[in-house]
């Protein structure tokens, strides 16, 4: 099986995101269609810092999940660009459809390393069904389950 490693710049070239909401810096550890590791380098200069919380700064929660989800969307596009690139558009979207049993267990601060781990469920179409879970050092900080659509927008 495949274990590949996306920089930054294939990461923009997969996904629509971009400055300030591009949450990934490297997906490592790739094995199409099934999982992927994000990397996130957690620094004092992000612009949510400056209000949550200027003297306690801690990266919001829902941010982590979010940047699961582009991790996710990364591991989608290129798997569907490796094995069935006739069903892929020039304008890929990954779209939330629900995230299910969040749970922010532990506070990301400036300074850390977040590993995002994402594990397909299922798929099935255009749907993928993830488990992520997000993790500075040997401690697991948030985790949730999310579903997604690709859509061509």
């Amino acid at each position: 099986m495949e274990n590949l490693t996306i920089d930054i710049q294939e990461i923009r070239d997969l996904i629509p995101h971009r400055y300030p909401f591009l949450l990934i810096d490297r997906v490592e550890h790739v094995q199409l269609g099934q999982s992927a590791l994000g990397i996130k380098n957690v620094s004092m200069n992000e612009w949510y810092f400056q209000g949550h919380f200027p003297q306690h700064p801690i990266l919001p929660g829902v941010l982590v999940i979010e940047a699961m989800a582009q991790t996710a969307a990364v591991l989608v596009i290129k798997t569907l660009k490796t094995n069935q690139p006739e069903v892929l558009e020039k304008n890929n979207l990954v779209y939330f459809m629900s995230i299910e049993e969040a749970k922010f267990r532990k506070p990301v601060m400036p300074g850390d390393v977040l590993h995002l781990r994402v594990q397909k469920e299922k798929s099935r179409a255009n749907i993928w069904k993830f488990r992520g879970e997000a993790w500075v050092g040997d401690t697991l900080t948030d985790e949730a389950i999310f579903t997604a659509m690709i859509v061509n927008s």
